[in-house]
């Protein structure tokens, strides 16, 4: 079965987003570690200036890669951002990120690395990070192989990227839309107790927001909490109206 075709059937498979990308990384250290061999594998995305492994081929392969988020460089990093291929053939040879990058991810008996970009729609940049007991481990034929199967793969996971994005984004503005809505009822008991405008209640509530030190959306939480039955009543008031305007 062709690598396009095996990852078809992952799609198919797979329960979720994640599952699916963890499901690749899984399958990318088996075809990389060869015959008899071990590997580890993590996909990096980059994106907004942040940096996650979004799929991994076990605990230990998320650890590693977060090592280099942890300081802000690595080989992963480098790959994804400069969208270039990057070796490392011996951890106890490495120097070009500092000493404690190599030897953190050594002390995980880990010895070579290699980093390969994917081609990514947008903003966002991703790479396939691939560790190895063995030194030397991705070198001649073996790095050939792993951008084949880099390109192969490339396109599933731009979809998965991009469909991830998007269920970000209805995430996003679910909350968005839910915050809105306790904001606008919020409002309304605010012109109810004040009768005064729309635009008096925001003001009103904008002010409290300020006044507190607190977030908006939870200002009008604790009102509609409070008009709801579940605790004492809180009466926010124009300030020019000091004493007008009975609680609900």
């Amino acid at each position: 079965m062709s690598t396009t075709d095996q990852v078809q059937n992952l799609i198919l498979e797979s329960a979720d987003f994640e599952d699916f990308l963890n499901e690749l990384a899984r399958y990318s250290a088996h075809q990389m570690a060869g015959d008899g061999d071990d590997a580890l594998c993590g996909i990096t995305l980059l994106r907004d200036r942040k940096a996650a492994t979004i799929g991994w081929s076990s605990d230990s392969a998320r650890e590693v890669d977060e090592i280099q988020y942890a300081l802000s460089q690595g080989p992963c990093l480098t790959a994804a951002k400069e969208e270039r291929e990057v070796y490392v053939p011996d951890l106890f040879e490495e120097n070009r990120w500092g000493p404690d990058y190599a030897s953190a991810v050594a002390s995980h008996g880990l010895r070579s690395v290699l980093s390969l970009p994917f081609t990514l729609q947008g903003d966002a940049k991703a790479a396939l990070n691939l560790y190895s007991d063995v030194p030397r481990k991705f070198g001649g034929g073996a790095a050939e192989r792993a951008r084949d199967f880099t390109r192969e793969i490339s396109q599933a996971l731009r979809l998965a990227v991009r469909f991830s994005l998007h269920t970000d984004s209805a995430a996003n503005l679910r909350a968005t839309l839910e915050s809105r809505t306790i904001i606008d009822i919020a409002v309304g008991i605010v012109m109810a107790q004040n009768r005064c405008s729309q635009d008096a209640a925001v003001q009103i509530l904008t002010e409290a927001s300020s006044n507190s030190n607190t977030k908006l959306r939870d200002v009008a939480k604790s009102l509609v909490d409070s008009v709801g039955g579940t605790g004492s009543h809180t009466h926010y008031q124009e300030p020019r109206k000091v004493g007008g305007g009975q609680g609900l």
